[in-house]
Order: C-alpha cells, then structure tokens, then sequence
C-alpha cells in the first residue's frame, strides 16, 4: 500500500508524532473539562467523537489512492479509540 499524499511520501514516524500532539491536545481538553463542566467524561467523549469524525474529512479530500485515504482514516479512529478512553476513565463521570 502506498502512503503517498499528493505526490510526496508520508514519512512513518510521523504517524507517532501527530499521534502524540494531538493526545496531548486530548488531555488539555481533558483538564479544562474537569475543572469547568459538570460531567466532564460524557462531554469528554461527545467532543473527541465529533473531532474524531472531522478528522476523517481531509483523508477523503487529500490527493492520494484509495487505499491510502483508507489507511489515514484507519489510523486516526485507531488512535482515538486507544486515547479517548484511556483518558476518559480518568474523568469523573
């Protein structure tokens, strides 16, 4: 499979690197929200699904082959659904 994007190569270990700045951003969130709002974990979870979803939409646009759209979109609802709850079960409910 390929990971070309518009022509250029997807250097791999930057899969792990956006993985970390945006969980990082997750757990940002994630403090705001328990200082700020009643229910912290529902909102937690609510929030990062729809942002999760959005993310999606550059993969579906981006200049690239199928399977390679398929494999960024793969790999950013994997992210989330090891992050989102890791973090979420430290979240008052």
């Amino acid at each position: 499979m390929s990971l070309v994007v518009g022509g250029a190569p997807i250097p791999v270990p930057g899969f792990a690197v956006l993985t970390v700045i945006f969980s990082a951003v997750g757990l940002v969130l994630a403090l705001v929200l328990a200082r700020s709002v009643g229910r912290p974990r529902t909102i937690f979870v609510r929030t990062t699904m729809v942002l999760t979803v959005l993310s999606l939409v550059p993969d579906v646009l981006v200049d690239a082959a199928p399977g390679t759209r398929v494999l960024l979109m793969m790999t950013h609802v994997v992210a989330a659904a090891i992050v989102v709850p890791a973090i979420a079960r430290r979240l008052s409910a």
